[in-house]
């Protein structure tokens, strides 16, 4: 075990999470109301309602295979009588598929900021930079899934056990340094997008918008005259402001 492998696998993991964590809350301080997207959508429509859910939705079956894989051990699938090529099927087929697609509506999205002359305008510094740093990370985890079809590597003996071994702060070098190259590559750009992302507009992930699903409707009545009352109507729902006049 070599001192630069020890930086990349024991220390860079804590810089990155230092990093997200205090400069999420800095950015809660001082730009509360910068957790946003800065939506677009007034400029084309098209292409981001295709490009946008078909990301969205992906990204949420990455996310849900990597929770699965790197915190799950392989003995408690075991016992649930799930055996590795189970497993490995499984996560291919799920894995290559959820990927392809988070892939290809990046690409939408990237395609219709680049074609689009005002929402090219829009992008920012932080986007030339974590933009085509996300659409690397996946790129690298779809490569990994797609070459374990040709080249086995058991991760959840490997990369998993060195991301667990993180939170007990006794991280497991030797683990990651002998993960093949892909998924060493793909671990590293998730790091520096993790430290990059409270300094872009990715950092709407921490705001979703869940209110919206308890607040009441909005109700919008007209200042004109009181409309004529129609036969079955509920009297009670007309504003007594018109009501009086």
């Amino acid at each position: 075990m070599t001192h630069p492998q020890i930086a990349l696998w024991g220390v860079l993991p804590y810089l990155a999470l230092a990093t997200l964590v205090t400069g999420t809350a800095w950015r809660y301080r001082y730009d509360r109301f910068g957790f946003t997207t800065r939506s677009s959508q007034l400029h084309e429509s098209r292409l981001l309602s295709i490009g946008g859910p078909l990301f969205h939705y992906a990204l949420f079956l990455v996310i849900g295979g990597h929770v699965m894989g790197l915190l799950v051990p392989e003995a408690l699938t075991g016992r649930l009588g799930i055996g590795e090529e189970q497993y490995h099927a499984v996560a291919l087929a799920m894995g290559g598929t959820a990927g392809f697609a988070a892939v290809t509506g990046l690409g939408l999205l990237l395609y219709r900021r680049l074609r689009v002359p005002a929402v090219r305008r829009g992008t920012s510094r932080s986007d030339r930079v974590t933009h085509p740093l996300l659409a690397l990370v996946l790129l690298a985890g779809l490569t990994a899934t797609v070459s374990s079809a040709a080249n086995p590597y058991d991760y959840r003996l490997g990369v998993a056990v060195w991301f667990r071994s993180l939170f007990t702060l006794e991280p497991d070098v030797t683990a990651m340094a002998h993960a093949p190259l892909v998924y060493q590559v793909h671990a590293l750009l998730a790091l520096a997008l993790f430290a990059l992302w409270p300094f872009s507009r990715l950092v709407h992930a921490f705001a979703p918008p869940l209110g919206y699903v308890v607040r009441p409707y909005v109700v919008y009545r007209s200042r004109g005259g009181a409309p004529a009352a129609r036969a079955g109507d509920d009297r009670r729902s007309v504003d007594p402001r018109l009501r009086a006049r």
